[in-house]
């Protein structure tokens, strides 16, 4: 494969790199261009592993708000790690024998480029899907359209980006006998937490006791980890439009078990640590020291890497019947009992 062009984003040209490096094993696809600054920016996703379509499927996603530059380099950290194993790790070629990863590094480029949340129309895109919360969210955090000079504003249908982001889960991973889909975020929290939808209802989502399952397997298998608060997003703060809650709702009744979560990286530790990052507003949402930074990108490659084993064993942990009613039950006083109406 020739060495692609440069674009204005580091990051999509590392992706590129790292497709090259690749070489056979890699599939770089563009969804769409976008137009900034004299260049066209590509929706790109990359994909490695089996192409058999029933395949169990990990998808990765990162910059969907183009201030949270972490997201972006955890989920290119991971694929550097595997794509340098290619070359001495039996191991790596027996996961992508049976395991289709994709990798969505830069869900909002002309929003990393500029350095806001925001797309270049002024939607946040976590906002932007169609569904509306069950109950009421606090203006402007769950999103508004009065006005895109206000922050976390809707927008009035898909942005492209989320619509490339829907388009790669649907191709991708929907359909599949078990798919799950990682989004790394940043900017909430003195701790790291995986949030599964909804977010803009407190009714259990479906697949409840799968998550429990995989919640469970992994606080069994790294007891020492105990990096990540494991739960729904609502139980901090509820939103419109989020886009996990929308393909969730429309895919529930599609073959195969879909899992999304959410990775909100603990950025108010960062501040704590360091806070003349506070100096810049890429510093709420981003470690500003070199050895912060890439402690950030080692802590989360035991997440990854436990989840993509987690979807090429999947059968040997997923629940039973009875064990899958047990664990409904659980999940259910552990956090919605007393919000059922």
């Amino acid at each position: 494969m020739p060495a692609p062009s440069p674009f204005l984003l580091p990051e999509l040209d590392e992706l590129a790199e790292l497709a090259r490096r690749a070489g056979a094993q890699a599939r770089l696809e563009t969804l769409g261009w976008l137009p900034y600054a004299g260049q066209q920016l590509p929706l790109q996703l990359l994909r490695l592993g089996t192409r058999a379509a029933g395949a169990p499927a990990l998808g990765l996603f990162g910059g969907v708000h183009g201030i949270e530059r972490i997201g972006s380099a955890v989920v290119l950290a991971y694929l550097h790690s595997l794509v340098a194993s290619l070359r001495w790790s039996g191991l790596t070629h027996s996961l992508l024998e049976r395991v289709s990863l994709v990798f969505m590094p830069v869900v909002n480029p002309v929003g990393m480029l500029r350095g806001t949340r925001a797309n270049v129309h002024g939607v946040d895109l976590m906002r932007n899907s169609p569904v509306e919360a069950s109950e009421k969210v606090p203006w402007p955090l769950g999103g508004q359209r009065l006005s895109r000079r206000l922050p976390w504003y809707r927008g009035q249908a898909l942005e492209p980006e989320a619509a490339a982001l829907c388009q790669a889960v649907e191709r991708h991973l929907i359909g599949r006998p078990f798919a799950l889909a990682l989004d790394c975020h940043s900017g909430y929290g003195h701790r790291d937490r995986l949030w599964f939808p909804f977010a803009g209802s407190k009714a259990p989502p479906p697949r409840l006791a799968e998550t429990m399952a995989l919640r469970e397997l992994f606080l069994s298998t790294y007891p020492n980890h105990n990096y990540y608060d494991i739960e729904p997003q609502w139980l901090h703060y509820m939103t419109h439009g989020d886009l996990w809650d929308h393909l969730t709702l429309q895919h529930r009744d599609s073959p195969g078990i879909f899992l999304s979560f959410t990775l909100e990286m603990g950025s108010w530790l960062w501040v704590r640590k360091n806070p003349l990052q506070l100096l810049r507003l890429t510093g709420l949402f981003n470690p500003v020291k070199p050895h912060r930074h890439q402690r950030v990108l080692r802590r989360h490659l035991v997440l990854i890497d436990f989840l993509a084993r987690a979807v090429e064993s999947h059968a040997l942990w997923l629940p039973d019947a009875p064990r899958r009613d047990r664990l409904r039950q659980e999940a259910r006083r552990l956090w919605f009992d007393g919000e059922q109406r």
